[in-house]
């Protein structure tokens, strides 16, 4: 009788085991394809570095110098001026170094200012980072085809550098109408980055001097604003530092000729600029800022020359 008792009981234990058994099974897990970084690169001909979205305090000058970036076949070609933008190159600027993709990595050596790896972040379709981690800094990249990128808007919501992109700007006419004026007897003008001494020079040296031997007259604090409803005007605003501002309508007649028109006294002049500054290397300057730090400087300056 204990036998059967004991037979009973393993054959019920046999039995509740047996009917919690499941079987389990391990699927290999899916991963979806990752694009390779050079597929990625290539699928733009141009990369717009927004300025804007920049974040970080390191200071890159070939990155802060331009526009736009292209990656061909290991060389980048940037767009670091707007004087003759979007023929430049056919629309790539000029050659500025070589690249490198190990994996999301990207090396960059360029021509002037060296070596540089930065870690690529893609954002969305058309949107990338590059994260330099040395200087925590990074930036960030909008791509475009070369036929449907706006280089005129480009151009026009960038003026106060392209009136940087000349040693000089030289009077080489004043209409026949309007009132005579203390402008009239202005024959040079310089435009610069905003420092603590101001960003315009101007000069009364005679037509056809050397733009290095000029003698600055007046210095002061130039400022580019835009016009409603009009994006091919601009206003220009010479803030003299002892006299009276002198306040202008810009516009552009081509990639070396400007022409100012003086509503105080109905008077025209056009400048040509001398002395094309092609931006490559850090001797020129020129670096891109975000907006709201070119009106802070602006706002500084004109503190200081008070």
């Amino acid at each position: 009788m204990r036998t059967i008792k004991l037979l009973s009981s393993f054959l019920l234990m046999l039995t509740v085991f047996t009917s919690c058994y499941t079987d389990v099974y391990i699927e290999d897990e899916v991963t979806t394809p990752i694009v390779p970084l050079s597929a990625v690169l290539e699928d733009y001909e141009l990369w717009y570095v927004d300025i804007d979205q920049t974040h970080g305090n390191g200071s890159i000058p070939f990155m802060e110098k331009a526009f736009t970036l292209s990656f061909l076949n290991g060389t980048i070609m940037a767009n670091n001026n707007l004087a003759g933008i979007g023929n430049q190159g056919n629309g790539f600027g000029i050659e500025v170094g070589y690249y490198d993709i190990f994996d999301y990595d990207l090396d960059i050596g360029h021509d002037i200012d060296g070596f540089y790896s930065f870690e690529v972040s893609v954002l969305s379709n058309n949107s990338i980072e590059l994260y330099h981690r040395y200087s925590n800094t990074s930036f960030v990249l909008k791509g475009y085809q070369r036929s449907t990128f706006d280089y005129d808007r480009l151009f026009y919501d960038n003026i106060h550098y392209f009136l940087q992109e000349y040693v000089a700007w030289e009077k080489i006419y004043t209409s026949s109408t309007g009132w005579s004026n203390e402008f009239d007897a202005e024959n040079y003008l310089q435009f610069l980055p905003a420092t603590s001494g101001g960003n315009f020079q101007s000069s009364q040296d005679g037509i056809g001097s050397s733009t290095s031997n000029l003698y600055w007259d007046y210095t002061g604090i130039y400022e580019v604003q835009n016009v409603s409803n009009n994006a091919y005007l601009k206003t220009l605003t010479l803030d003299y530092d002892y006299f009276a501002d002198e306040f202008f309508e810009l516009s552009i007649i081509d990639d070396a000729t400007i022409a100012l028109y003086h509503p105080a006294s109905g008077s025209e002049y056009r400048f040509r600029g001398r002395g094309y500054i092609q931006y490559k290397t850090p001797s020129e300057g020129k670096s891109r800022l975000k907006q709201s730090e070119i009106e802070q400087n602006i706002k500084t300056i004109k503190a200081l020359a008070k």
